[in-house]
């Protein structure tokens, strides 16, 4: 079978013209040609189309930005949420009994907290080093809450808080930009304290107890995160280093080779998590 010719073949009658449509006069029983549109009409038309467009296209585009498309609370509402959280959420809801880090441990092992200490709320004052508290006083202490707990094993404590600000996303911003650049989380003279309580395996764990810590500045909350870890048997540690330091891999030092480091970002870690997830959801209760 020879091939098909796909080639188009040239037409073999009159030529044909597409012409303005005409329609029935039943006047004279004639066509007669359809008058051509009036183009102010179209460009109102136009108009009305390209406004109505706009202001769908707007309204969505609001909604997305304000992060209320899908009926999720916005940024704003969240933020306002998680400072306000200090005297709205339960102890619970902040500081779990029980925290779980999957793999938060040294080489991805997992890690299980028990809450053995809760402080009472208050300010910054005593519960802060000096120094420590200059650097964060850009941002203001509205409240501080603070818990302390222990590993599986019992061998280690760590005491995490939350330090509660006066200040909006922009200034925290700042704030967290100024420490990462200073590096003024890295700073052993800028060590948070422990909370030590008696009748419990942290009784012992005072200044001279620390051995690794972490300082975060969220953005997305007025809020500073931290925690200071060291050993339940309250031995002083005469070179503490800070978690970021600690969790290197090869690291040498006392709280590198005992996890102590990862002790101190693990369990942060998790009550960030846990105040973003308690802000979210009082947040959208307001809905």
């Amino acid at each position: 079978m020879g091939s098909v010719d796909l080639t188009p073949q040239p037409h073999a009658g009159p030529p044909i013209h597409f012409g303005r449509p005409a329609v029935f006069d039943d006047r004279t029983a004639q066509l007669r040609p359809v008058p051509p549109r009036s183009k102010p009409r179209l460009a109102t038309v136009a108009a009305c189309l390209v406004v109505g467009f706009g202001l769908i296209t707007g309204a969505v585009t609001g909604s997305w930005l304000t992060g209320e498309a899908d009926g999720a609370p916005s940024a704003e509402r969240v933020f306002t949420s998680a400072g306000e959280a200090w005297h709205n959420a339960k102890v619970d809801a902040l500081f779990p009994p029980r925290v779980k880090g999957e793999g938060a441990g040294p080489g991805g092992a997992d890690r299980v907290w028990t809450r053995i200490a809760v402080a009472p709320d208050t300010d910054c004052r005593n519960a802060l080093d000096p120094l420590l508290r200059k650097a964060l006083q850009p941002v203001g202490c509205e409240r501080l809450l603070r818990a302390t707990y222990t590993d599986a094993t019992r061998s280690h404590v760590t005491t995490v808080g939350m330090l509660f600000t006066k200040a909006d996303a922009a200034s925290m911003g700042s704030l967290r930009t100024r420490f990462t650049e200073e590096g003024l989380d890295q700073r052993d003279d800028l060590m948070p304290r422990p909370y030590a309580k008696k009748g419990t395996v942290a009784a012992g764990f005072g200044n001279e107890q620390r051995a690794s810590w972490t300082v975060s500045i969220l953005t997305d909350a007025p809020v500073v995160v931290y925690a200071v870890s060291g050993f339940a048997d309250g031995r002083e540690i005469s070179e503490p280093e800070p978690a970021a330091e600690a969790m290197e891999s090869g690291a040498t030092s006392t709280p590198a080779q005992s996890g102590l480091g990862h002790e101190a970002k693990g369990l942060a870690d998790q009550i960030e998590r846990t105040l973003r997830k308690t802000a979210k959801a009082a947040s959208e209760d307001r809905t």
